[in-house]
């Protein structure tokens, strides 16, 4: 099944809401903290021997891969947001 099989409904509920593209992010941002979530919960159980009570390395460096991407996307969806408003106050002012 694709991305859009599995997620049809949380897609359309956002795209409607946000737009298509902010809408497509904010799903993809929802998909990635639940993997982080999980990522997480295996970071409990797989502890690192170099640095006790820290997840073992593959794990933060997961972590903080998909903690950055979702910075980035977030930065996406505030600029299309930015942009969005922009086009609807120069549309006002006609």
């Amino acid at each position: 099944m694709s991305v859009y099989d599995d997620h049809g409904e949380e897609l359309e509920r956002h795209e409607f809401m946000m737009g298509p593209e902010r809408g497509k992010l904010a799903v993809a941002l929802d998909l990635l903290t639940d993997a982080l979530v999980l990522v997480g919960q295996h970071g409990v159980y797989c502890q690192s021997a170099r640095q006790p009570g820290r997840p073992a390395m593959d794990i933060q460096i997961i972590a903080k891969g998909m903690t950055d991407a979702k910075h980035l996307i977030a930065d996406v969806m505030q600029e299309l947001k930015r942009k969005r408003d922009e086009l609807k106050g120069l549309e006002g002012s006609n």
